[in-house]
């Protein structure tokens, strides 16, 4: 099966890019092997409990997605640097308590990893 890997590196509500790669995952999903890295402010698209007034919940886009097959993985240092802390346990497929389930820290080496297994890479930044 081949690998599409999407980066994102844009906050959640800075752009549309995190529903335009939720969108873009769910369709890849049916054919490929899909991996999400989010880097950069893209680290606060998966917290919990956000209450956007007059945008989506860019979070709740990414529900179900690792369910269906899609990794995610957000960024170790970015995570650090805006408050996400790794936790050595996973609880519901996610090692920090701020993220919804299934959605994982983790360092570059695995970015790297994700990009050299991949058919093909989108990167939605701006």
């Amino acid at each position: 099966m081949k690998t599409l890997s999407i980066v994102l590196t844009d906050g959640p509500y800075i752009s549309e890019y995190a529903e335009v790669a939720c969108k873009l995952a769910e369709e890849a999903l049916k054919r490929y092997h899909v991996n999400i890295f989010l880097y950069l402010d893209a680290v606060h698209i998966p917290k919990k409990g956000q209450t956007p007034s007059f945008f989506s919940n860019a979070g709740e886009h990414f529900t179900g997605l690792t369910e269906k097959g899609a990794v995610i993985r957000a960024c170790a240092r970015c995570a650090a640097a805006r408050g996400y802390t790794a936790k050595e346990d996973s609880v519901n497929g996610s090692n920090c308590g701020d993220y919804i389930p299934g959605i994982k820290i983790s360092s570059l080496y695995e970015l790297s990893e994700m990009l050299s297994k991949s058919d093909r890479v989108i990167s939605l930044s701006r």
